[in-house]
């Protein structure tokens, strides 16, 4: 994917994990993964996020996509 691509709130895949977009800079990403807490919600309720916030450089957006991937 492309940085033009993100949006505020979408979900996206990178590797076998599930991510959310939190935050849109210039050149990076942040999100948080929600593949490690989907059976309760309120870890998502932010910011602040109870879970940590991880950041997607250019190198990083190319492996996400919107589909889950194939298994």
């Amino acid at each position: 994917m492309k940085i033009s691509e993100f949006s505020m709130g979408l979900d996206f895949w990178c590797g076998d994990k599930k991510w959310r977009c939190t935050d849109i800079g210039s050149r990076v990403i942040t999100a948080i993964c929600i593949s490690d807490h989907e059976d309760d919600p309120s870890w998502f309720n932010g910011p602040p996020y109870a879970c940590a916030e991880s950041v997607f450089d250019e190198y990083d957006q190319e492996g996400c996509a919107i589909k889950e991937p194939e298994k």
